[in-house]
């Protein structure tokens, strides 16, 4: 009988599955697979993952027939290819799509959410502050920061001190704080302005150090805080009224402390008259979007899939691009809020790397280099 069921040829669906697997799994486990359909011992069943960001791929999975089978490795070093197939498409339009899910139900601000989907993918700390009016989306970017990210805590600067930064403490208990939960992740802080001043040591620390600690009852503790800040704060006053840059920089919450360690510092004010009508007519036409779980998990995936470029290079040919930008914008400092500084440049080159490993690509290009201009020029202009 076993004879007769090897000459029996498969069923074309069975073929086409098959064929699939090429230079998915090996030779050997393809033979294997066709062997034990042979033998009725098992069948393939299609199986898809479907997103609305990177569209659909199908992909075979083996269902045992008999105990003595277990396919669930094979199974996942399947699943898994036909993922990577779905990443790599998806990583042509990566930039855009990712950017697309920052506040959707916020017109406006697009480059502004676009620094925000490309701190996703650094894997150095780029440090970004949403400084402006309230009412204007500032929380909500954070909030999709915060979902998408792998590895998030949220908090609120009114509500966290300077031991609810690095620990919380119960009892005798000391647990990870706000900093450390989002260790080689992001940490996001809505209206940092509210953080009382000597509370912010442990952020000082996890911005610089990549470390925080605490001390208590004669016991040390050290934990690590690689992090990523995206904070919001409001204006002295909270709001934006100046008409000149003296009278602006008079309204600025922090000290220059502060403010230099991040790497971009936008300045969101509200809307003017024809941009509040272009977000009335969106509420009003109902284009109001939701997030779905799925995206949600894909999006995680696939940041989580770019780690695997080990190295972002970035090649010496164009780093002289990034000195003359630079330069030209600390000529023109007294026209900006904040400092020109050495980490405006160390933030610029962890962006291009962090927009090169959003498109998995393992080089800086020059492409790179613009777009991450065009991001840094928004962040310092000063409308009145």
């Amino acid at each position: 009988m076993g004879i007769f069921s090897n000459l029996k040829p498969l069923k074309e669906e069975d073929k086409k599955a098959l064929n699939s697997l090429e230079n998915v799994i090996s030779l050997k486990r393809i033979k294997l697979i066709k062997q034990l359909l042979k033998d009725k011992k098992i069948s393939l069943e299609i199986e898809s993952l479907e997103t609305s960001m990177a569209g659909t791929v199908e992909f075979p999975q083996i269902k045992a027939k008999t105990d003595e089978i277990d396919a669930a490795e094979v199974n996942e070093d399947i699943r898994k290819e036909f993922e990577e197939k779905l990443f790599k498409r998806f990583s042509e339009d990566a930039f855009e799509k990712i950017a697309s899910l920052i506040a959707p139900n916020i017109t406006g601000m697009d480059l502004v959410k676009k620094a925000a989907a490309i701190q996703l993918f650094a894997v150095q700390p780029v440090h970004v502050l949403l400084l402006g009016d309230p009412g204007t989306g500032k929380t909500d970017i954070l909030r999709s920061v915060f979902n998408l990210s792998p590895i998030s805590s949220f908090g609120l600067g009114s509500g966290t001190s300077g031991a609810g930064l690095v620990v919380t403490v119960r009892g005798r208990e000391v647990m990870k704080g706000l900093l450390p939960l989002a260790d080689e992740g992001i940490c996001c802080i809505d209206e940092l302005n509210l953080m009382k001043e000597e509370s912010r040591a442990g952020l000082y620390n996890a911005m610089e150090k990549g470390f925080v600690t605490y001390d208590k009852a004669g016991l040390h503790y050290r934990f690590d805080a690689r992090v990523k800040i995206i904070a919001t704060a409001n204006p002295k006053g909270d709001k934006f009224t100046g008409k000149n840059m003296i009278e602006l920089k008079r309204q600025l919450p922090f000290d220059s402390a502060l403010l230099t360690r991040f790497h971009l510092v936008f300045l969101i004010k509200k809307p003017d008259l024809k941009k509040f009508q272009k977000i009335t007519e969106s509420i009003v036409l109902g284009d109001k979007k939701e997030i779905g779980k799925d995206d949600i998990k894909f999006v995680k995936d696939y940041i989580e899939y770019t780690r695997n470029i080990e190295t972002i290079q970035f090649p010496r040919s164009i780093q002289s691009k990034v000195v003359n930008f630079i330069a030209e914008l600390k000529k023109k400092e007294s026209h900006y809020l904040v400092e020109i500084s050495p980490r405006m440049t160390i933030g610029f080159m962890r962006l291009c790397k962090g927009l090169a490993r959003m498109e998995m690509r393992d080089e800086v290009s020059e492409k790179d280099i613009e777009r991450v201009k065009d991001i840094v020029k928004k962040s310092l202009k000063v409308e009145y």
